[in-house]
């Protein structure tokens, strides 16, 4: 009887405690070549969750292409339209690359420029392990903020495709890798 009571204690204690932690939001991309789910990294990289959940609540990823693929190191979108036109976006963010979180095989990152504040909508999807653009590596970093939970074999076949130079710009894919559309789902 003893027991039961001290468990009964232990139980009322935790839910005392409050409901567990929030799930970590998860984001679906729906493309030609199949669907890309996400699990975002909310308390590792809030500001660069935030902004990335603003991109897909209002829709911007919606028509924009994988406009850059390099096999075996990363699959890159988020800022051009199957033009190639650039899709207008919203002020840079803080880079979070000092999270902790490394660039290994299926985790996305924030795409920048050599300015270490630049990243704006455009991300890439690791295709390898990538730790020389981690943290403090050779400069501050890639900000990781998510990895891929389902989809990685889409994300494989999106990188065996072939590529060549279109309006000056390299690596990009003959085919249109097209992002139809970007949503929030639950975890």
């Amino acid at each position: 009887m003893r027991i039961k009571r001290i468990l009964s204690a232990l139980a009322l204690a935790g839910m005392a405690a409050g409901p567990a932690a929030a799930a970590n939001p998860e984001v679906v991309f729906h493309t030609n070549r199949g669907d890309i789910r996400l699990e975002l990294y909310a308390e590792q990289a809030p500001v660069t969750v935030e902004n990335f959940l603003a991109y897909v609540d209002a829709g911007f990823y919606d028509g924009t292409i994988f406009h850059r693929v390099i096999p075996g190191f990363v699959l890159q979108g988020g800022g051009f339209t199957e033009d190639l036109e650039r899709r207008e976006t919203r002020a840079p963010i803080t880079n979070e690359a000092d999270n902790g979180l490394n660039n290994e095989r299926g985790t996305l990152s924030m795409a920048r420029t050599q300015a270490k504040d630049s990243a704006t909508s455009q991300f890439f999807i690791n295709l390898a392990d990538n730790a020389f653009l981690d943290h403090g590596v050779r400069d501050f970093g890639y900000a990781v903020f998510a990895r891929v939970v389902e989809g990685m074999d889409v994300v494989d076949e999106m990188a065996s495709v072939p590529t060549g130079r279109r309006q000056g710009m390299a690596d990009v894919p003959l085919q249109p890798l097209l992002v139809e559309s970007a949503e929030r789902v639950e975890p």
